[in-house]
């Protein structure tokens, strides 16, 4: 395991909330203020990240992109040459199919992109490189289950990039060579804007599809501040995201997030 992805656990929630608390603990009774300080920020931190009413309100802040209305799918050729799946992890082993399989944010993608090409007759060019170096790789899971799932077949499979910024420059490589640059680009709708920024950045012409957004309003109790684990998960999502918008200009163009 690389030693920047214990880092990365470790000083970001829900790891720092963990520490925070582990810190209160042990300096409970030498700096006991200083303890409760960081036991409130460390249990409150936890209930903030588990209550889908803060989900909602952070999500709407990260999901910018537009919802793509059903009834421009028909017409989608006209705007665009292929659709493009972001590959979205895998689980590993599941028994009931003998092998690996997309992770529940891929497969959700997959089905939204199967409904796209059938609409729009587009062809599809999925993305995703091995998992700590594991074959099968994430497109080639997608392309199986778009085959036997959705009877629909990947023309192209990306099967080199671990990250959003390589998902855009190895799926240039691909597509330069058919003159195609206009693609309508399938992802989570709190993943769409880094996501398009990385394929402007290698000259694409976007035509954004989110699905799977987390902003809309959610029946739940007490107006979404009881805690659900879901919610903590969503969380996770969000923060990740948030913190990959600021690091990636940095770290592929050198100029801030516009």
């Amino acid at each position: 395991m690389p030693i920047r992805y214990f880092f990365k656990q470790l000083l970001l929630p829900p790891g720092l909330f963990i520490v925070l608390i582990v810190l209160a603990w042990w300096l409970r009774a030498r700096r006991p203020r200083l303890a409760i300080f960081f036991l409130v920020a460390g249990v409150g931190g936890l209930w903030a990240m588990s209550s889908p009413a803060i989900v909602e309100r952070t999500a709407r802040l990260i999901e910018t992109e537009p919802v793509l209305p059903q009834d421009q799918w028909t017409t989608l050729q006209d705007d665009a040459d292929a659709i493009v799946i972001l590959g979205a992890g895998r689980e590993r082993g599941d028994p009931a199919y003998g092998e690996d399989q997309p992770s529940l944010l891929a497969a959700q993608r997959i089905s939204y992109a199967a409904a796209l090409a059938k609409a729009s007759g587009l062809p599809i060019l999925a993305t995703g490189g091995l998992h700590y170096g594991s074959p099968p790789s994430e497109a080639a899971m997608a392309a199986k289950m778009l085959s036997e799932q959705f009877g629909v077949q990947v023309r192209w499979q990306e099967t080199e990039s671990r990250t959003t910024w390589e998902n855009a420059q190895y799926t240039t490589n691909i597509l330069r060579s058919e003159n195609k640059r206009r693609v309508v680009l399938v992802t989570q709708a709190w993943h769409m804007a880094r996501a398009r920024w990385c394929f402007e950045q290698f000259g694409f012409e976007v035509v954004t599809a989110p699905m799977g957004f987390l902003s809309a309003p959610a029946d739940v109790p007490l107006a979404g501040w009881l805690p659900e684990a879901k919610a903590f998960w969503q969380s996770s999502l969000l923060l990740n995201e948030a913190v990959g918008r600021m690091i990636y200009p940095f770290a592929y163009q050198g100029t801030p997030w516009p």
